[in-house]
């Protein structure tokens, strides 16, 4: 039950890490165009097929490192889709104005 990899936990560990950058940025700055909504779901259900096989073949304590990035990707992910809508007008708006500019 505690025979886990540490290469796992590492590679886990460098995502949660990475993860909250990437939100931190989405909060401070309000701008998610440029992210990839299908990209994060890939990676969520990436890493529900790891909880998956962890629970089913290896269920030890770094199941919640699973988890958790799950969850770090999940709030990114809404986060994408709660400010999206707003970077979409604030730029059709700047198009707007440089259009009538001209």
């Amino acid at each position: 039950m505690n025979n886990f990899s540490v290469f796992e936990v590492l590679m886990l560990l460098c995502f949660a890490i990475s993860w909250p950058i990437s939100i931190v940025k989405a909060l401070r700055t309000k701008i998610v165009i440029g992210k990839s909504p299908v990209f994060m779901m890939l990676i969520i259900v990436g890493y529900v097929f790891g909880i998956i096989h962890k629970i089913l073949y290896n269920n030890d304590l770094v199941t919640w490192l699973w988890v958790f990035n799950t969850l770090l990707v999940s709030f990114d992910l809404i986060l994408y889709f709660y400010y999206i809508g707003k970077n979409k007008a604030e730029l059709h708006g700047k198009n707007k104005d440089n259009k009538t500019s001209r």
